[in-house]
């Protein structure tokens, strides 16, 4: 029996609905299999869609039925603005990265002026911040780091997708950046506490990769490891931010206030109201 457009995606919700899982999902795999913009699929919703898209589309839906994130099957995700690919190899960016982004950039414009600054991106998986921060701010001097050779590929691609001039060194964290001294250096580095999975969302857990989500010492080792190495490679004045967990903000104040003692460490909030950011302000 055919479809509307609309009955297939409120089939496809219910099912999502009953597993407790995203059912906007089923209007982007709708949208993906008809190559229709948001306005387009909204004018669409009544008309009969012809079979074989159909098929595409449920098998879209098994996929996330399945568990598996909406990004990864598509392959690609918005982020500040701009179109990113994404894999497994990659954790899907999330607009409370964009806010590290937008704060990074104003606090840059505050600090810095018109200057040439020289910026890094540790842990850039698939080089969301590195590539957003440049575009929006394309006299920076933009460097990127990633252990994973397969992370750095994505954004390597990932730049040039967005014409974006960016330097990719593969390393860990921050041992490539040491040739140089940095205005600034932006980081999500993973953040979760092994204690923490059970509070995770089991897509998260089963398809993003866990190397870029987990880190010892309760979340922390990143933090700490960075506020002791940071110190010598850091200009005058010196931007550092990162993103955290909602329940780290007043211990990596702690590391990164005895590292930088003159410096001005600051806990953000994100949309959600919940401590997401951290940013250390160096003189």
């Amino acid at each position: 029996m055919t479809k509307t457009m609309l009955e297939s995606v409120k089939r496809a919700q219910d099912l999502l609905y009953a597993r407790g899982m995203d059912t906007h999902a089923a209007e982007l795999a709708m949208r993906a299999v008809t190559g229709k913009s948001h306005a387009g699929y909204l004018a669409s919703l009544r008309e009969i869609i012809p079979y074989e898209t159909c098929s595409q589309f449920w098998d879209i839906v098994k996929e996330l039925l399945a568990g598996k994130p909406i990004q990864y099957i598509l392959g690609e995700e918005s982020f500040y603005g701009y179109s990113f690919e994404v894999n497994e190899h990659v954790l899907i960016p999330r607009p409370e990265t964009e806010e590290l982004v937008h704060y990074a950039l104003e606090r840059a414009n505050r600090l810095f002026g018109d200057k040439v600054i020289q910026v890094a991106d540790i842990g850039t998986g698939s080089g969301a911040i590195a590539v957003a921060f440049k575009k929006e701010r394309p006299s920076a001097s933009v460097t990127a780091t990633d252990f994973s050779e397969a992370a750095l590929e994505v954004a390597q691609r990932n730049a040039q997708r967005n014409e974006a001039d960016i330097t990719f060194v593969q390393g860990d964290m921050e041992e490539p950046l040491q040739q140089q001294s940095w205005d600034i250096i932006l980081s999500n580095p993973p953040y979760i506490a092994e204690d923490e999975k059970a509070e995770m969302s089991p897509t998260v857990y089963a398809f993003e990769p866990q190397s870029a989500l987990f880190a010892e010492e309760d979340g922390l080792y990143y933090y700490r490891r960075l506020a002791q190495n940071l110190p010598p490679l850091m200009n005058r004045p010196a931007l550092i931010g990162f993103e955290i967990g909602y329940r780290q903000g007043k211990i990596v104040q702690e590391y990164l206030q005895h590292a930088f003692p003159e410096a001005t460490v600051e806990i953000a909030e994100d949309i959600n109201k919940k401590e997401r950011m951290i940013f250390c302000e160096i003189q």
